[in-house]
């Protein structure tokens, strides 16, 4: 088998990549996370079937969530740091699988392959499409991807000194699942749904850990023009990291700005004490191509969302660190306590030029749940009165499909009694237009980055408290959301979970739902794509 990959929304021609992926990776590179994927159901296998106590696996633990987050589209296209992955995964596997009862395992628990040549031709027998069924593999691919995005929002609660051992204990069990040839498409749904309810849980573990170390989130004004000093442009979600930059640099005379999904960070009070944390630079992530050129100064990867650069300048002023990685770039590694020096990229700052300015001005967010249910009161009368007739939840990602101007056009045209809840990237679409208040309250409030979309099922539920609802689907709420990659399959999975119902997902549904996959869903949670804009606002504001 060549390469096939469909687990990103720009997938081509929506059904799959199978020469060079639209992201940017290679076919050799995208069997290489194929393979990886393949040595983690191994893994899990024994874990599961041995019966292994996951509190005892410490280091096994963080690095399958270290593989997982490194498949994630955009994340890593250094095939070296894969195959490192790999071999160090399967000597992990080895151990483990001596040291297990012996029981019968898959494949994936016990193949071997000494070479590079060896690796690329198991991986081509072992991609996405060994799966014949197309049902089957749909419903397994969705379960992978969702543990993916459970992963990257795992790896950082990890980072901050949080864990809790029954999500690794799912991750194993829902791993080792998809090599189970006997489970029924039913059991599948509902492994399906179980990741969702595993993905709520991730979610507040992840807003705990945030809130823990950096605080709760304050309504804040950012803003996004810049100063007259070397800068350093730091993007992708782990807040650890640059909290660490900012200590390293202080009182270097280098600014630090945001990115992309980084952009929340502003919203912390433990970050609001560096006079260097200087602003927001730009857009969401698709932007950086032009984007990084204009800001001259060194860029740091702290996650996904890598758009491979076209020019030898700016990939030379690119680092990655944890899961990320991109050839030829310095990447940072941790030490054992998860320390890292960032003076290389502080020294390279004070030699580039400054940043260009490329707008002005200010936006403004932090309406975690925190702050919102702060307003509770003030909101619930403005719902009871009619001021407010509808809120829109309008999250996740943003993407580079002409078809996703459909957002802000949407935004725009939604009528003037409506609030829109927003987190993720896709909040670019329209974070920037001027939506104005209905009675102090803003029409539209930012909760942050795509794992903070775990604000706003907290709102809601909170809400349908405060309105005495049974059914959560009764509040005035709808769901537009758009989506990119997998940590927003494990957010629609964890709303699938709490029963919401109604969902439009665009701009195109996932390539890797079959249609009687889709159709489930359709049938059991109205979930559906989008369709015009008056059309949808029509429906939406007619429930």
């Amino acid at each position: 088998m060549g390469m096939f990959c469909y687990q990103c929304q720009e997938t081509a021609r929506g059904t799959g990549c199978t020469t060079r992926g639209v992201c940017g990776k290679k076919e050799e590179l995208a069997k290489l996370q194929d393979l990886l994927i393949y040595t983690l159901k191994g893994i899990a296998e024994i874990v599961i079937k041995g019966a292994l106590e996951i509190d005892q696996l410490d280091e096994i633990n963080e690095q399958v969530l270290s593989s997982l987050f490194m498949t994630i589209t955009n994340a890593n296209f250094d095939e070296a740091s894969f195959e490192k992955q790999i071999e160090k995964m399967l000597a992990f596997r080895d151990r483990l699988r001596e040291a297990a009862p012996a029981v019968e395992l898959h494949d994936a628990a016990t193949f071997t392959a000494d070479s590079r040549e060896a690796l690329l031709e198991k991986a081509a027998a072992v991609g996405v499409l060994a799966t014949e069924n197309e049902d089957v593999r749909s419903l397994r691919e969705t379960i992978i991807y969702g543990l993916k995005g459970m992963a990257a929002y795992a790896e950082h609660a990890k980072n901050i000194g949080k864990e809790e051992l029954p999500i690794n204990q799912f991750i194993y069990e829902a791993l080792a699942a998809t090599l189970n040839e006997t489970l029924s498409a039913d059991e599948l749904v509902a492994l399906t749904l179980k990741t969702g309810e595993y993905g709520v849980r991730v979610m507040a573990l992840l807003d705990e850990a945030h809130r823990s170390r950096f605080g709760d989130p304050e309504i804040t004004k950012v803003g996004i023009g810049v100063r007259q000093n070397p800068a350093i442009l730091i993007t992708g979600h782990d807040l650890t990291d640059l909290e660490q930059l900012l200590k390293q640099s202080e009182g270097s005379g280098v600014d630090i700005y945001t990115h992309g999904e980084m952009l929340p960070a502003h919203y912390y009070p433990a970050f609001k004490k560096y006079d260097h944390f200087a602003g927001n630079y730009g857009n969401a992530w698709w932007k950086q191509l032009e984007e990084f050129v204009s800001f001259n100064g060194p860029i740091l990867f702290t996650t996904n969302c890598i758009v491979p650069p076209r020019s030898e300048e700016v990939r030379a002023r690119i680092f990655t660190t944890g899961s990320t990685g991109y050839p030829g770039c310095p990447h940072i590694e941790a030490d054992a306590g998860g320390a890292k020096d960032f003076s290389e990229i502080i020294a390279l700052a004070k030699t580039l030029p400054l940043p260009e300015e490329i707008e002005s001005g200010h936006i403004v967010g932090g309406f975690a749940y925190t702050q919102v249910l702060a307003l509770a009161d003030q909101i619930v009368e403005a719902v009871k009165t009619g001021a407010i007739k509808k809120f829109f939840v309008l999250a996740g990602c943003d993407g580079r499909m002409k078809s996703r101007a459909y957002y802000t056009e949407f935004a725009k045209r939604l009528p003037r009694d409506t609030v829109i809840l927003t987190a993720g990237c896709a909040k670019y679409r329209y974070n920037k237009l001027d939506l104005g208040e209905i009675g102090g309250i803003p029409r539209l409030l930012d909760a942050g980055q795509c794992n903070d979309c775990y604000s706003l099922a907290v709102i809601a539920l909170k809400l349908k408290e405060l309105c005495e609802i049974d059914d959560i689907n009764e509040l005035p709420i709808a769901y537009n959301i758009a989506w990119y990659e997998q940590k927003a399959v494990i957010v629609l999975l964890a709303l699938l979970y709490l029963g919401v119902k109604d969902i439009h997902l665009g701009p195109t549904l996932p390539g890797f739902l079959s249609p009687p996959v889709a159709g489930v869903l359709a049938d059991k949670f109205g979930l559906t794509g989008i369709g015009t804009i008056d059309e949808d606002i029509a429906l939406f504001m007619g429930r």
